[in-house]
């Protein structure tokens, strides 16, 4: 087998080891089910370009280990789905006629809606699975494992994704390696293919030719980013990047709550100062933010989960650090896949930016550091950062492990979610602080009367030291307000008692 030979011989060891899983996926699914009961759905793109030869290499494997073959294969026998679209391009549509034709394969093609035709389908036919192109980072693949039985209000059948956990990279490593023929189109530019509608090429593959007049773009498998795979999509304007918390008039005088989690073992034991937590609630403090509680937490997913789901169900955003990375210990992200309920999948934009940053370490079948948890998470991208933000709904996870680093991602941050500044959805808070050396109980009953007649005013008090002066802190939002508490408290009590601290 042509496809088989080519992978063997090939110096790619990712490639080799992306193979081998797939082919098992595609062998044991054809151990479970007889090969009238499997289907293949065909749809032109590269993804399903992949499958179709994998399918190839796995059913001869497949027979060649029962002794039913001792030759190439000569007919592809698996059922092929094609649901051919109005919309879609002629390019595709000419290309899976071609494959049909070349491959000998049995092309069932429906013009039907996919859940209709699928019904249609499965109704005249004894068909228990089907093989489908499916990659993590697919609408539909949300949730999905190798094997996943069909969604609810489908007709049930068995889902087998054999190319789950490939990436952008491993499907043209396929392809080119194994130098099968595949759409036109991607030698057009075109990184990935939808209707003609919602599809143009890629303008990171332009080429700037000032001879011809026409655009000019490279082949698609010249991308270097397969994160930006689909830079290509014509895309709905996206105001996801902006935090959580609504955008209501009525949301702009509320006061917004942040929770602070810290995970290390070494913060609890005392061995490393935690700095980064004291950074970070003046940071939230100083645009506008109330923080509700900090906490350290070992480093153990359980009480990650717990905590973040704790306190993203009382908090507007919760900002979480440490035991991020490969090692043990690092439970953070895992424990906030926990706390939402979903999984920790592999996330290949993620991988993209990491294979850029430690390429020689990328090299094996899956990196633990490009897991992610599933279907929640949107990558924050910023020119000054190496890899991007982790956000999860409402839950940053930061990777700073100092407080320069913290700086940065600060600064990063905030440019992204507009947590701060003139566009914020809170205004900003402003506070004066007074000292005075009056005792607690001189100061007590004043105070308590103070925030009866001015409730929109934050009252705080606090010492440096035992034996040191009160500092009180008053925080609102109107600057003449707290002037007027300042003034009415000063009323109280002689003249030159209280000092504004600067």
């Amino acid at each position: 087998m042509e496809i088989d030979k080519a992978i063997v011989e090939s110096d790619d060891t990712r490639l080799k080891t992306k193979y081998n899983n797939a082919i098992f996926v595609i062998r044991r699914a054809l151990s479970l089910y007889s090969i009238e009961e499997v289907a293949f759905s065909f749809n032109g793109g590269k993804d399903s370009t992949v499958l179709l030869h994998l399918l190839r290499a796995g059913y001869f494997l497949h027979k060649k280990e029962m002794n039913c073959s001792n030759g190439g294969l000569s007919k592809f026998p698996v059922r092929t789905i094609y649901f051919e679209s109005p919309s879609a391009f002629t390019e595709i549509n000419a290309f899976t006629y071609d494959a049909a034709q070349t491959y000998d394969i049995q092309l069932d093609i429906i013009r039907q809606d996919f859940k209709s035709g699928l019904e249609a389908l499965l109704k005249a036919n004894p068909i228990r699975a089907i093989f489908l192109g499916v990659r993590i980072g697919d609408p539909t693949a949300v949730g999905q494992e190798q094997f996943s039985p069909s969604s609810p209000g489908w007709p049930p059948f068995m889902r087998v994704n054999p190319i789950l956990d490939w990436s952008y990279r491993d499907v043209w490593a396929f392809l080119l390696t194994c130098k099968v023929k595949y759409c036109s189109l991607y030698d057009q530019g075109y990184t990935s293919i939808g209707s003609v509608h919602d599809t143009v090429p890629n303008a990171l593959l332009s080429v700037n030719d000032t001879t011809s007049s026409k655009e000019k773009f490279k082949p698609a498998y010249m991308l270097s980013d397969g994160r930006l795979e689909r830079a290509g999509r014509v895309k709905k304007k996206n105001a996801s990047i902006k935090n959580d918390v609504g955008s209501s008039d009525s949301q702009k005088h509320e006061v917004l709550l942040a929770s602070v989690i810290a995970v290390g073992d070494e913060i609890l034991s005392g061995t490393v100062e935690d700095t980064l937590g004291l950074s970070l609630c003046k940071k939230l403090t100083s645009v506008g933010w109330s923080v509700q509680q900090t906490s350290v937490l070992r480093s153990d997913v359980d009480s990650v989960s717990e905590e973040v789901d704790r306190q993203r169900s009382i908090c507007d955003m919760v900002f979480i650090y440490g035991g991020v990375g490969p090692l043990h210990s690092d439970v953070t992200l895992a424990g906030v896949a926990k706390a939402f309920g979903v999984r920790l999948a592999p996330d290949e934009e993620f991988e993209e930016y990491l294979r850029h940053l430690i390429s020689e370490q990328c090299t094996g079948d899956r990196n633990e550091m490009a897991q992610l948890p599933e279907g929640i998470t949107e990558l924050l991208h910023h020119e000054k950062l190496s890899v991007p933000l982790i956000k999860c709904r409402n839950v940053v996870v930061l990777a700073a492990t100092n407080t320069e680093e913290l700086e940065k991602e600060w600064e990063c941050l905030t440019e992204l979610t507009k947590l701060g500044g003139s566009t914020s959805l809170v205004e900003l808070y402003t506070s004066r602080r007074l000292v005075t050396s009056l005792t607690d109980v001189e100061v007590a009953e004043p105070l308590i009367k103070l925030g009866l007649e001015f409730p929109d005013i934050y009252l705080g008090c606090y010492r440096k030291s035992r034996q040191g002066p009160i500092i009180i802190c008053l925080k609102g939002k109107d600057n003449a307000r707290i002037d007027s508490a300042v003034q009415a408290l000063c009323k109280k009590f002689k003249e030159g008692v209280f000092v504004d601290m600067k």
